[in-house]
């Protein structure tokens, strides 16, 4: 199985168009020590011919450009993206299927609440005699017919930032924000690129795992309200930080995961740049950081 981040970038990508917070003004300047990023997806195939896409994010034809495997082939057109799984409806996460609007076939599987953003408005777009949505339910087995199966199952999450009015529910698990469990018979991974806290059956879930991806947004809780970016911490954007007490690394640290990977991760993280202290404290967790381009082979 393969596997290819197609973006390692939260919401807005790194650097963020308009923002100059330390990490960002790193990357304006051209620093060697961070990398620029695009919004959050992955690509995985179990023959290296048919591609799965976790998540289409708005920079879907800036990683199909920068990635071989997904370029066109056969006489005219045709794509060897066959399918788009999608974790939730927020929309770094779905609004790429705009750009595979050009007459082509493929299926696009999500929950009830996320397929209701797609099915639509301006996705009227996709042709529905050549692209279906298809429902899934959390914890039963998804067969994408490409040599993959997938088990969606709920995260603590919340609704999509569009939808949110009044007082917003953190930490539901539902049908708003799901996990992935990819297999291609042999071999299994996580994926994971939105979680507002680690449960303790959600931990079960992901004990012993070979391979995970994870919700990497910010470092510290507060890391977006120190800086005068947001009033939001990265829990009440519905995402649980790397550090402190209830992060992610001291969360996962127990569990026996072979190998853990950060995806989705915010502009503002200092864990982007190479020599920094947050990387280093990730490094020594036993995390890595992912990055546009990485491909993982299992």
């Amino acid at each position: 199985m393969r596997i290819i981040v197609l973006g390692s970038a939260a919401g807005g990508g790194f650097p963020q168009w308009n923002c100059l917070c330390p990490v960002c003004r790193l990357a304006w300047n051209g620093d060697r020590r961070v990398k620029p990023a695009t919004q959050s997806s992955l690509a995985v195939s179990s023959d290296g011919e048919r591609w799965l896409l976790l998540n289409a994010s708005p920079d879907l034809r800036q990683q199909i450009l920068a990635t071989p495997q997904l370029h066109p082939h056969g006489k005219s057109r045709g794509s060897p993206i066959a399918a788009i799984f999608l974790t939730s409806g927020d929309v770094d996460h779905i609004t790429g299927l705009l750009t595979l609007r050009e007459q082509q076939g493929f299926t696009v599987f999500g929950s009830k609440a996320t397929l209701a953003e797609v099915s639509g408005g301006i996705f009227g777009v996709l042709n529905r005699e050549l692209v279906h949505l298809k429902r899934v339910v959390p914890d039963e087995l998804v067969e994408t017919g490409i040599g993959l199966s997938v088990m969606p199952f709920s995260v603590p999450g919340k609704v999509p930032l569009y939808h949110e009015a009044g007082e917003v529910k953190i930490g539901t698990e539902g049908e708003e924000t799901l996990g992935l469990e990819i297999s291609d018979a042999a071999k299994k991974f996580f994926y994971i690129p939105g979680c507002a806290e680690i449960t303790p059956r959600l931990a079960e879930r992901l004990r012993g795992a070979d391979l995970l991806f994870f919700d990497g947004t910010t470092f510290t809780d507060d890391e977006m309200v120190r800086l005068d970016l947001s009033t939001k911490t990265a829990w009440r954007m519905g995402h649980l930080a790397m550090s402190g007490e209830n992060g992610s690394m001291r969360r996962l640290a127990d569990l026996g995961i072979r190998r853990k990977i950060y995806v989705h991760i915010n502009n503002t993280n200092p864990v982007l740049v190479e020599d920094s202290a947050a990387r280093a404290k990730a490094e020594a967790a036993g995390w890595e950081v992912s990055h546009d381009g990485m491909e993982v082979r299992l």
